[in-house]
């Protein structure tokens, strides 16, 4: 495969990233289908209100755009990484609008690590960096847990390391 013009910009050389969880996926796909289902109830309901079966058919689009979303939640969170560089976090994601975000340790405030209960049944949380600048605040989903934690104590103790240097 040939490389596009921008793999320099959003793939710096000599940087390892390292992939969330597929279980991102998981995740994000089940919140899709019932997204979706849930605009398919008033549907049903009118189709049986009004002994009208054709107005499932307006559901149809819903549908295409499950099975489109189903599929490219895959590769969306497939297209997720971050690296820890000596001065500083990558992150980047997107397919279509691809972002990398560089995150300076000695600009990092805080860290939080957060899980909803459906990334807690399925075993995944989210870092997220919280800079002075909200435009470089930086967002990991899919970590597993401990992962999660050692990122975490990591980033922490090494945004104390460049604060205490300046």
């Amino acid at each position: 495969m040939a490389a596009r013009a921008d793999d320099g910009v959003f793939d710096p050389q000599g940087v390892e990233w390292t992939r969330v969880s597929p279980r991102l996926a998981t995740v994000r796909r089940i919140g899709s289908a019932v997204g979706h289902l849930v605009m398919l109830v008033p549907a049903v309901v009118l189709a049986l209100v009004l002994d009208r079966t054709w107005i499932l058919l307006l559901w149809l689009p819903f549908g295409v755009m499950l099975v489109v979303a189903q599929v490219l939640i895959g590769r969306q969170v497939a297209a997720i990484g971050y690296a820890e560089r000596e001065d500083d976090l990558l992150v980047r994601e997107g397919l279509l609008f691809r972002t990398l975000v560089v995150v300076p340790y000695g600009r990092m405030q805080y860290v939080d690590v957060s899980a909803g209960p459906v990334d807690r049944r399925f075993g995944i949380a989210t870092v997220q960096l919280h800079t002075a600048s909200a435009g470089t605040d930086a967002t990991i989903p899919g970590l597993p847990p401990a992962d999660a934690e050692r990122l975490r104590d990591r980033l922490a103790s090494r945004g104390e390391a460049r604060l205490a240097g300046l």
